[in-house]
């Protein structure tokens, strides 16, 4: 059973394996990796995760069985990265992929959207990540735009929350 939690330093070794699966970059969706954060050492960790902890926004980690399977973000509105990069940003460490894993944390995650009141929520993928694109249009997102950003294509989403009557 997958579960969403938050940030622990005490993860360090569970997160590690997910990062190494990974490799070298900063291409964890949903990780909040800076280029200046030393990942790589437990003091460097520590201090990492006392920064995402403070925002703006929220992250968390998908677990299973105490295995570190990816993470997703969310970020406050007032962030200047979500005309970037969207209020969602999400990662699934490859060996866990196919298994619906991002499909269940956004589903979380966009429930804790609408209770924010987070309206519409963005979201960005590769124009070319077939999975990213099935996990968001299974959430209703609806492409507003798909934009060159460099050398990359990408697709511009949003998610209209299912706001429930008061």
């Amino acid at each position: 059973m997958f579960e969403l939690v938050k940030p622990r330093a005490e993860l360090f070794g569970v997160w590690s394996e997910a990062h190494r699966e990974w490799g070298p970059g900063l291409h964890e969706d949903g990780f909040g990796i800076g280029a200046d954060d030393d990942v790589n050492t437990v003091e460097g960790f520590r201090d990492w995760v006392a920064r995402i902890d403070q925002g703006p926004g929220e992250l968390w980690w998908i677990v299973e069985d105490g295995r570190v399977l990816g993470g997703i973000a969310l970020r406050a509105s007032e962030d200047e990265r979500v005309h970037r990069f969207g209020h969602i940003g999400y990662g699934v460490r490859p060996s866990a992929r196919g298994r619906g894993v991002a499909t269940w944390a956004l589903g979380e995650v966009l429930r804790h959207a609408e209770s924010l009141g987070t309206d519409p929520v963005l979201a960005f993928c590769l124009d070319d990540n077939a999975g990213s694109i099935a996990t968001l249009e299974r959430h209703g997102a609806k492409l507003e735009a798909i934009e060159q950003h460099g050398t990359a294509r990408v697709r511009r989403y949003a998610i209209r929350p299912r706001f429930r009557p008061r």
